[in-house]
């Protein structure tokens, strides 16, 4: 297993709640193929409260992906949703997870909030 995809699970259990998904109740769990092996996560949301493990159990989607192109998400070079539209990544079950799915993983490398985009700007001009 790589070093992104290890940091970006333990990383979620670490910080533990999300308040950006603090109305949301569900689990994924993403199954990361590496050739003939496949690691398994298994994230839990519970109002804002995520636990992750590495356990192999039903979810109410489950998510399929190349471990290296995991690796991009987690990393923020790719996000899910397009992802999914390109077929990078399959899914099975609840389509609304795979949206929410966007808060979960990092911003792509060298993105702003958009007020301090805004600010900076104002201050340039």
């Amino acid at each position: 297993m790589s070093e992104a995809t290890r940091t970006f699970f333990e990383a979620l259990e670490r910080h533990g709640h999300e308040r950006l998904l603090k109305k949301t109740d569900g689990t994924i769990r993403f199954d990361l193929e590496r050739g003939r092996e496949v690691d398994h996560w298994f994230v839990e949301i519970r109002g804002g409260a995520v636990r992750v493990s590495q356990q192999n159990r039903d979810a109410d989607i489950a998510i399929r992906s190349d471990s290296a192109f995991f690796d991009r998400m987690a990393r923020g070079e790719a996000k899910p949703l397009p992802a999914w539209l390109r077929n990078d990544i399959t899914f099975e079950g609840q389509f609304r997870l795979i949206i929410l799915l966007e808060r979960l993983f990092a911003p792509p490398p060298g993105a702003r909030h958009p007020r301090i985009a805004a600010r900076d700007r104002g201050r340039q001009g």
